[in-house]
């Protein structure tokens, strides 16, 4: 089992913060769209990814990037296990891939993610927002990721 941290953050000049990251890095971006730019780097292992598009600045949500949807469902059950919240979300088109995730929250807020991603997609998909709060109905979640 290997595992990618993912770390995403909203930007306000995607340009400026793609040159900031980039020297930081040392590495030229793995995707760069007009709105959403990522580097998967393996020392340290990472999945660093900033966009223009929610509206907001900081931390847009955290989480691990897994090779298998086993992977996805051992860790949701762990959560569910400890009664902490876990929403499953299957063949989800979100940030210009399709994969399976899981969201939760961790105790001051922070949305966390879990996704086994399955293909890359042409258009920035819009299936689910890192919740605000998991507790909420999934039929109230559904129709929004990184918009």
């Amino acid at each position: 089992m290997s595992r990618r941290l993912h770390v995403h953050v909203a930007v306000d000049d995607l340009e400026k913060s793609t040159a900031f990251y980039s020297t930081l890095f040392a590495a030229e971006p793995t995707v760069q769209k007009g709105d959403y730019v990522k580097w998967l780097l393996d020392d340290p292992a990472v999945n660093f990814a900033i966009s223009n598009r929610s509206g907001k600045v900081g931390i847009d949500h955290l989480g691990f990037q897994v090779d298998t949807d086993e992977e996805v469902e051992t860790i949701e059950a762990r959560l569910l296990a400890a009664k902490e919240v876990a929403e499953p979300q299957r063949n989800a088109d979100c940030c210009y891939a399709s994969g399976n995730k899981s969201w939760s929250q961790d105790p001051v807020g922070v949305p966390w993610e879990i996704f086994h991603t399955l293909k890359d997609i042409p258009i920035f998909g819009s299936d689910h927002v890192p919740l605000d709060d998991v507790n909420k109905e999934a039929a109230q979640n559904a129709g929004a990721c990184c918009v």
